[in-house]
């Protein structure tokens, strides 16, 4: 079968209908593989009750109905784009039919897996905005790449000219180049990502050995836990070394210290490399997009109109070298995955200033005064310190020596609480307010005043007293309608804030 068309057909009056690409066949053979975990269980069944000698024709059976389910979807599939719009059939025993106007598509996002990748093939979305979530946007699951990126553009022209764009042919992607205003904005290079890699120090996949020799713990051919250090001193003997590993215990600490260091920080980079391989973030006419990946490659579009808030977060190390991360609030999503699109995973505060004005957002300056919260934000924390402190005192009571970890940890708890509080601050800059909070994960939210589609203003029992409230904002974005807010300021400050950016949301 040929190559899948998915640029616009000529104008006519019936439909020019195309299948998905035959690749797809393969992609639910892939599939298989997590889905044949569901049917372990009845294999399971026909073993304990003696019928071994059904299990591989069982098996048999459900690899030939999975694979015909698959076929017959893939049949009766198929869609058609003419010069405004993407018609999609589908069903097997009950057909859907569904047009999507190029006027209603706010996004074309493209993904492609490993096969997909090393099949040529591309899974074309496309974001309609519709109520209910991302179950009700639509999608092409398998077309050529050149096909999914022709027809891509087609869409994006549509929308960004004031006349329908001309018929692009399927064969001849070239003949939909990207806009010539198409910029680069940010890239990250091996370079960057391996020093990415380095600040993004995990653990994670020490976890996973772990958690894989408890699940395999019967198939080995002794007991083993990986975070018991007897263990490893059982294992040792095997191998004649356990009086050596026991008369130089300093020497296993390091050697244990440094494996922890060289996996946490290749866990980190391999992370790194994996989610944001050849990052690319671009301008086009109506949207900043994003693509990156290494076995998943994935091609989002932000919306500029769409952006809604904007997140600079770093963390307490990186902070001291200048790597900082942006996310863009969006009504559009990112994949169903994320509530938030990050636009620069890994960057200097220079590199990510230039994004920030694409989407007509100022970062203050360290010049610009911050006013803070009241310190009484800190009073939930030091109240768990306290009931810690009780806590430890009654084990102590009864004789368990594990009491004296909340009697050594309630005063930390609390001196943290007092020292972040302190990051507590805020500033309304001209159009939107800045918010800042966190030590060990700095967190700076820029918060247009047009954005804001409520704001609420609380007191308790507490704040009221002192003359202090919490303004929380309502700003639509991601799955549901996300909230920010600045706790405990006074309560006629927040009252004019409030009624500045209603004022100015009013205006806009």
């Amino acid at each position: 079968m040929s190559e899948v068309a998915a640029a616009p057909a000529m104008q006519s009056e019936e439909p020019h209908w195309q299948r998905l690409h035959p690749a797809t066949l393969a992609l639910a053979i892939v599939k298989l593989g997590p889905r044949s975990f569901n049917f372990l269980p009845a294999l399971a069944a026909l073993g304990f009750t003696g019928n071994w000698i059904y299990i591989v024709p069982a098996l048999l059976a459900f690899l030939l109905i999975s694979l015909l389910a698959a076929w017959f979807q893939w049949l009766r599939f198929r869609f058609a784009v003419s010069a405004d719009e993407v018609v999609i059939e589908s069903g097997v025993l009950s057909r859907q039919h569904r047009t999507i106007p190029f006027d209603r598509i706010q996004d074309v996002s493209i993904e492609q897996g490993l096969v997909a990748r090393a099949l040529g093939i591309a899974k074309v979305g496309f974001e309609t905005g519709a109520g209910g979530g991302k179950e009700n946007d639509a999608h092409l699951d398998a077309i050529g790449l050149d096909a999914a990126q022709a027809l891509r553009t087609t869409i994006r022209s549509h929308r960004s000219a004031p006349v329908v764009a001309p018929p692009v042919a399927a064969d001849t992607p070239e003949a939909a180049p990207a806009a010539a205003d198409d910029r680069l904005l940010f890239a990250m290079g091996p370079r960057r990502l391996l020093t990415a890699g380095l600040f993004n120090f995990s653990l994670a996949a020490l976890a996973v050995v772990g958690a894989g020799m408890q699940f395999f713990d019967n198939l080995l051919p002794f007991d083993f836990n990986i975070f018991n250090p007897m263990d490893w001193i059982d294992v040792a003997e095997g191998y004649g070394l356990d009086t050596w590993l026991l008369a130089h215990r300093w020497i296993a600490g390091v050697g244990a210290a440094i494996s922890l260091l060289f996996i946490g920080f290749a866990s980190g980079i391999a992370t790194m490399a994996f989610a944001n391989w050849d990052f690319r973030l671009t301008r086009e006419p109506r949207a900043l997009r994003r693509t990156r990946g290494l076995t998943t490659r994935t091609d989002v579009a932000v919306p500029v109109k769409r952006v809604q808030a904007a997140i600079v977060v770093t963390g307490w190390f990186r902070k001291r070298f200048g790597w900082h991360e942006l996310r863009l609030q969006s009504l559009a999503s990112d994949g169903g995955k994320e509530k938030e699109h990050q636009v620069v995973p890994f960057g200097k505060l220079g590199e990510i200033d230039p994004v920030l004005s694409e989407v007509a957002i100022v970062r203050p300056d360290d010049a610009q005064p911050w006013q803070h919260s009241h310190h009484i934000v800190a009073l939930g924390p030091i109240i768990g310190a306290t009931a810690a402190t009780i806590g430890g005192g009654v084990a102590l009571y009864l004789g368990n020596a594990v009491g004296w970890l909340g009697l050594v940890a309630a005063p930390l708890i609390a001196l943290i609480a007092l020292w972040a509080a302190r990051y507590h601050r805020w500033a309304d800059v001209g159009t939107l307010v800045a918010i800042r909070r966190g030590v060990w994960k700095p967190r700076m939210t820029l918060l247009p005043h047009a954005s804001v589609q409520s704001v609420d203003l609380k007191t308790d029992f507490l704040l009221r007293p002192l003359g202090l409230a919490t303004l929380v904002f309502g700003v639509p974005g991601g799955s549901s309608l996300a909230s920010h807010e600045i706790p405990a300021i006074p309560l006629a400050t927040a009252q004019d804030l409030r009624a500045r950016i209603l004022a100015s949301g009013a205006r806009a």
